[in-house]
Order: C-alpha cells, then sequence, then structure tokens
C-alpha cells in the first residue's frame, strides 16, 4: 500500500486517466473526487463487501432446539 500525504486541490494520478483530487478536509473527515473512464468502476468498499458476503438465512427455531439440546453434548 503506498501512502501518502495530499493537501486540498491536490491530485494523484493512476493509472490511465484516473486522478483522484482533494477536496476538502473537516476534521476527520476527507471529500475526495475521481475522475476515471466510463470503462472504470468506482464503489466504496462497504458496498462491495456486502453484495460479495450474502447474510445466510436464518435457522428455523425447530433446528435451533437442535443446537440447544443435551442430547447433542451426550452424543460428542
Amino acid at each position: 500500500m503506498l501512502v501518502l500525504s495530499r493537501r486540498v486541490g491536490e491530485k494523484i494520478e493512476i493509472g490511465n486517466g484516473i486522478t483522484v483530487t482533494v477536496l476538502r478536509v473537516t476534521g476527520k473527515s476527507v471529500r475526495i473526487g475521481i475522475e476515471a473512464p466510463e470503462c472504470v468502476s468506482i464503489r466504496r468498499s462497504e458496498i462491495t463487501l456486502d453484495h460479495q458476503w450474502p447474510t445466510p438465512p436464518a435457522i428455523p427455531a425447530s433446528d435451533s432446539e437442535m443446537f440447544n439440546s443435551s442430547e447433542t453434548e451426550k452424543s460428542v
């Protein structure tokens, strides 16, 4: 990972046609602008993570009893 310090208005160029510009810094918040060709997809990481890891289905009540049963402990 490359770590850089930038001031408001300064830019970082990445690859062919991708430019990141620091627009504003307020406290711990940084607003950036990203210019890229239309063929480059830009997403926030939390959105990407949501789509990669589907929410597991809920365990029905009858199945959850199986995990809490004292018989299960005896058979182990």
